[in-house]
């Protein structure tokens, strides 16, 4: 994935930021259709159409292969070196060979599915490494039903790098970055495309991800030009490694050769009424109640503060900033923080040695494999089992959020139709929901004997097949603990940080009621000594704002916050390192 510690000057000299995107196209005219809802549906019925949810999410646990998986790799890195600017003309190196077998896959898929992928390469032009045109490579799963046209996206970049970012010749076989990536997003649609949906899903290999998410941004300007409605965006970057370097970029594991294959981390923007963050919800809860009853080895997700670890990024961040919901899956450890230029680097991360594993006793023969395949798939099964239930789940509902007495929220749903039930899901202070309450039949229900504090609420429309929509906006309601709800006299509420406790990074918020006559607003964090530690700028908006503090992992006990209106303090907190 990409590094993104460019200081301005040595980005205005970097090669492969030169121009603008131009000429983004689709080079199959009927998989731009389908992308656009313009088809019949009944041209791409299965013969047996398998749409009911345990059939699909039991299906995709069953069918995606570990053995699949690591001959994708083996192929992939057998290209030896994909960077974006690499060879388009040999048959066996560069990433010209490798988006021809990518496509040349897809198409295999297709042909073994009732030719019901359309595969497809996107077409751009942008001067990366000196080289102009670049191409990801699409697998269009065409829906059911052209009612809600938007579209469901599952991408991994397949191109890879070493040390100097525009080397094309150098060994780049990219196994973890982002071989593993690609693979999944392959394999997924190897074995969804045995099954029916709703929403027509893209199954995306991005290039030229390494030298500025330029493959994904590529997709959002044709989203954008061509009016192509997208629901939900899943990136899988770095996803397949199961060891920690010595380094690696925070938040991340805990030291050189802790090993973790039973974690996954998902990143997205925001907290407070964040898509993206609801996103992250959305598919650890299909998760806990579809697969975790019945899975043999049980996978722990964990919703991240932050976007992407410290100074990374990946091609999520194209689509969030476009208006999409995007989040990232990534490894729970990575070997490396890639950081190539400082001359004590000696992970695999963005080097030659991110390679297909380690060799025995200076053979030819490998001894251990960097990329852990049964873990790979247990993290395929995870992006599929969502990816399902966004393509067949409900539409996201309206509500309105009202206290009643002091310590009881009321619920009403305010669009119809009327689904069968509705899932209510209640925060605090963490990244997950505390609580999913269920109201069943009724578009008006009451949560009871809550305490005092602040809470975060969404609602999930849930259907008679028992599967939730994504949540819905993001209300915030407090209750005081006495009757009736009180705001701040002065229409601004210092907000407890989220998470609390947290190891890494925390939202800080404030909460404003009406408009403020301000001219300059910031978060002061002190340690445990009183030394201020850090400023965080913060606009006054009405509404919920929030700033990210990102401290790490050193810190230990009891910082305090304090909300800093033209030199005035106007309230302080206290929060928690988790040890």
């Amino acid at each position: 994935m990409k590094k993104l510690f460019f200081s301005f000057f040595a980005l205005i000299s970097l090669p492969f930021i030169v121009s603008a995107q131009t000429n983004v196209i689709c080079t199959n005219s009927n998989a731009e259709k389908v992308m656009l809802g313009q088809y019949n549906p009944s041209a791409y019925f299965a013969s047996t159409i398998l749409n009911r949810p345990d059939t699909i999410f039991k299906g995709i646990d069953a069918r995606v292969s570990p053995d699949s998986l690591e001959s994708y790799i083996f192929t992939l890195a057998s290209f030896y070196n994909r960077n974006t600017a690499s060879d388009t003309i040999s048959s066996t190196q560069g990433i010209g060979a490798a988006r021809r077998w990518i496509y040349s896959k897809f198409q295999q898929f297709s042909n073994a599915s009732q030719n019901r992928l359309l595969t497809a390469y996107l077409q751009f032009d942008t001067t990366t490494c000196s080289v102009r045109q670049h191409r990801n490579v699409l697998a269009v799963l065409p829906g059911m039903d052209t009612t809600d046209k938007s579209i469901i996206i599952i991408e991994g970049h397949f191109d890879s790098r070493c040390a100097n970012v525009c080397d094309t010749t150098s060994k780049a076989e990219g196994v973890e970055d982002n071989g593993s990536g690609a693979a999944l997003v392959m394999e997924l649609a190897r074995v969804m495309s045995k099954y029916s949906y709703n929403n027509t899903i893209v199954f995306m290999a991005t290039t030229g991800e390494e030298q500025g998410l330029f493959g994904g941004q590529a997709f959002v300007n044709y989203a954008k030009q061509k009016g192509i409605t997208i629901k939900a965006v899943l990136n899988n970057d770095v996803i397949g490694g199961i060891i920690c370097g010595y380094t690696s970029s925070a938040p991340s594991c805990p030291g050189y050769g802790d090993l973790d294959s039973t974690h996954v981390r998902l990143f997205s923007y925001g907290s407070f009424n964040a898509p993206c963050k609801g996103l992250s919800r959305f598919i650890k809860l299909e998760y806990q109640e579809n697969l975790l009853p019945s899975v043999t080895v049980p996978m722990g997700i964990n919703i991240m503060s932050p976007e992407d670890r410290t100074g990374r990024g990946g091609d999520h961040i194209p689509f969030r900033e476009g208006g999409y919901a995007a989040m990232r899956f990534t490894a729970e450890n990575e070997d490396g923080d890639a950081d190539v230029t400082n001359p004590a680097y000696k992970d695999r991360q963005h080097t030659s040695g991110d390679s297909l594993g380690a060799f025995k006793n200076g053979t030819s023969r490998l001894d251990s494999f960097f990329v852990n395949f049964p873990y790979l798939a247990r993290n395929a099964v995870i992006n599929g089992n969502a990816a399902g239930m966004l393509a067949i789940g409900p539409k996201q509902p309206n509500f309105s959020l009202t206290a009643v007495g002091y310590n009881n929220l009321r619920i009403q749903i305010t669009n119809q139709p009327q689904y069968h039930q509705y899932r209510i899901g209640v925060r605090t202070t963490t990244n997950d929901w505390d609580s999913v309450y269920t109201m069943t039949g009724t578009l008006v229900d009451t949560i009871k004997g809550l305490t005092s504090q602040v809470y975060d609420v969404s609602v999930m429309s849930d259907d008679t097949n028992g599967i939730e929509s994504l949540p819905s906006t993001e209300y915030s309601i407090t209750l005081t603990g006495i009757d009736g709800i009180q705001g701040n006299p002065e229409g601004i509420e210092l907000l407890q940080n989220k998470p609390n406790p947290f190891d890494f990074a925390t939202y800080i918020g404030v909460k404003v009621d009406k408009p403020v006559n301000y001219q300059n607003a910031y978060i002061s964090v002190r340690d445990e000594k009183g030394q201020e530690v850090k400023r965080l700028p913060i606009k006054l908006n009405k509404g919920t704002n929030e700033v990210l503090f990102e401290h790490g992992y050193t810190a230990r006990g009891v910082y305090t916050y304090t909300l800093i209106i033209d030199g005035k303090p106007i309230d302080s907190k206290n929060m928690i390192f988790a040890n």
